[in-house]
């Protein structure tokens, strides 16, 4: 293999029937880079989808341990990804070094967080049924890969949620095969991480297959109608994920698309906190709205609160705060654009009042505090409820509790919902907590929504348009279930079971027998 051939990755081969038409671009600079990569075509987009489709059922077949062996690798070839590396991605996005370093450091782990999850076994889901009496049947249930999935890579997150990241380790982990769509903010970048994920498979000897990547902006539907597909992982802008998800319910078999797409986060605060640390609060705030140029999906983007004299002391400091901010780099200057123009949105709604505004330039973007009414809020405007990718939030306050609660209801659905709040006003707010629990998969009390933990009880998801199927999680070890599906067999003799549901195996496996839990 080539470093810098830009062609598919497609079976563990290079191919590219054209010229390279793709540039890659500095994120500081708005200007382009060396590396040119091809776009895919058509043809080379149903050759990607084949071939994972081809080597399914063959890696679905490999034992446990093997799979679990072939992650733990890839966390390890990502880990090897050198100073070179770091120093690519952030000519591509503009993240600094610590950041990159850190992302690198998620990615490996969720990596291994799967492997130690597929070894513990529990993820099968098995069930064993027997009944008394003659000719009774016995059913036996487990969990299995639905197939082939297409992963689209996401601007935010180089690593954690693009190439190598959660919706691609947890499609692995589920025993299914993966076509990724690099991202074209990051192309570089998605193409060390594929080579990575290669040297991987060829070390755990999985077959050809396995992983397969493809360029360029025009094949993204085109994977996802491929009959060989059976699943879409999607992290990106609310227009997006509705578009792959009309194109995945029109296709003869509709498949799910699990897609994360818009979550303004919302945060209530409680005065009592504002009292003596307003200026804390406000600064602590600041950092996690402006965190990563504002660029996390978790951002916190909406600050409600009762109306008082300590409420207006928390807004001054932290317009304050806001008003001292440095230009930011965004990813590309395709995200700088959308960013500026719905700050132009904002500046023409009467209704939303620019508070305070850190200093930009043209190359880079600046933080804004606005402030709006409850009504435009009640009246679900989309300007006030859908995502700002940027650093930007809203200040909303209401005259009393029950407003407060008003507000929140009218909310669409939110990745995260937060509290501030001392321990006495906390205990008496279980309305607000029973609103904020049908709106958001993640409730924090005292602390920050940035910052997502890869653990088994972590949650990133939630209702509409915060994802479009909130039973599940793209963070977390439960982020596989969304590529598995249950499978019955009734009264099969041992000979044709699959291993781990025979007599013998099921001592190493947690199971349900006859409705009782079991080891």
């Amino acid at each position: 293999m080539t470093a810098n051939n830009g062609k598919q990755f497609i079976a563990g081969q290079r191919v590219g029937s054209g010229s390279p038409a793709l540039n890659s671009i500095n994120a500081r600079t708005g200007q382009p880079l060396s590396y040119l990569f091809c776009q895919a075509t058509m043809a080379e987009a149903d050759s990607a989808a084949n071939a994972a489709a081809s080597v399914f059922r063959s890696y679905q077949k490999q034992p446990l341990e093997r799979r679990a062996a072939f992650l733990e690798s890839i966390a390890d070839e990502i880990d090897s990804l050198d100073d070179d590396f770091v120093n690519i991605v952030m000519e591509e996005t503009g993240l600094p070094e610590a950041r990159i370093k850190g992302e690198r450091a998620r990615t490996s782990n969720q990596m291994r967080m799967f492997a130690e999850y597929i070894r513990a076994r529990g993820f099968l889901g098995i069930r064993v049924d027997t009944f008394e009496g003659q000719g009774k049947p016995v059913l036996r249930q487990y969990n299995v890969g639905v197939g082939p999935i297409a992963v689209f890579g996401a601007s935010n997150f180089p690593l954690a949620f693009s190439t190598a990241g959660g919706d691609t380790a947890a499609a692995l982990a589920a025993g299914c095969t993966v076509v990724v769509k690099a991202h074209s903010g990051h192309m570089k970048t998605s193409e060390l991480t594929a080579e990575a994920i290669e040297r991987a498979r060829i070390k755990s000897d999985m077959p050809a297959g396995v992983f397969n990547m493809i360029f360029g902006s025009r094949v993204g539907a085109d994977l996802v109608r491929h009959p060989k597909i059976k699943a879409v992982g999607f992290t990106g802008s609310l227009g997006g994920g509705k578009a792959l998800i009309e194109i995945a319910n029109a296709r003869p078999e509709p498949i799910p698309v699990f897609a994360e797409m818009s979550s303004i986060n919302p945060m209530v605060v409680l005065n009592g906190l504002l009292t003596n640390q307003a200026s804390k609060v406000a600064g602590d705030l600041v950092a996690s709205f402006t965190m990563g140029t504002g660029q996390f999906c978790t951002k916190p983007g909406l600050i409600l609160g009762v109306q008082t004299d300590a409420f207006e002391n928390f807004v001054t400091e932290l317009k304050h705060k806001v008003s001292a901010l440095s230009p930011m780099v965004m990813l590309n200057p395709s995200t700088l654009k959308s960013y500026d123009h719905r700050r132009q949105e904002f500046d023409a709604f009467s209704s939303l009042e620019l508070l305070a505004q850190g200093q930009d330039d043209s190359l880079s973007a600046g933080a804004c505090l606005y402030r709006t009414d409850i009504q435009s809020l009640i009246a679900n405007n989309t300007l006030v409820q859908e995502e700002i990718f940027g650093p930007a939030a809203i200040i909303v306050s209401v005259e009393t509790k029950e407003q407060l609660l008003e507000a929140l209801d009218t909310l669409g659905g939110q990745l995260t919902a937060t509290i501030f709040g001392e321990e006495e006003e906390l205990a008496s707010a279980a309305d607000l907590v029973a609103t904020l629990e049908e709106k958001a998969g993640r409730l924090i009390v005292n602390n920050y929504p940035t910052g997502v933990e890869v653990s088994h009880a972590m949650v990133h998801g939630g209702p509409w348009p915060a994802t479009s199927d909130s039973r599940g999680t793209s963070v977390g070890s439960l982020a596989i279930n969304r590529f598995m599906r249950p499978v019955c067999f009734q009264n099969y003799p041992q000979s044709l079971l699959p291993d781990v549901l025979k007599d013998e195996q099921l001592s190493k496996s947690p199971h349900l027998l006859n409705g009782k839990y079991t080891n």
